[in-house]
């Protein structure tokens, strides 16, 4: 499984997340993007994304919040992939 950045990313510019991924996974931190996303299919379910993110914007796809379960599918669509 993978874990999905969600709408607290939007607008911040920390890539705490990003320094810790040790498959480097997490795009857009030298992109003009209004988020970073994860790649579904690089992405190792390692967890530790989560605790680097400062804004609490990261989670277990099967844990992702109802209020943004939207995000699920723009991840996985961002990197041409269809959503699960």
């Amino acid at each position: 499984m993978t874990h999905i950045i969600a709408e607290p990313c939007i607008g911040t510019k920390d890539t705490a997340c990003v320094d810790v991924c040790p498959v480097d996974c997490i795009y857009g931190a030298n992109e003009d993007w209004v988020m970073l996303y994860i790649q579904p299919e690089e992405c190792i379910d390692c967890g530790l994304c989560v605790d680097a993110c400062p804004v609490d914007a990261i989670f277990p796809e099967e844990e992702v919040p109802d209020q943004w379960e939207e995000y699920i599918a723009m991840n996985y669509e961002h990197f041409d992939l269809a959503p699960p």
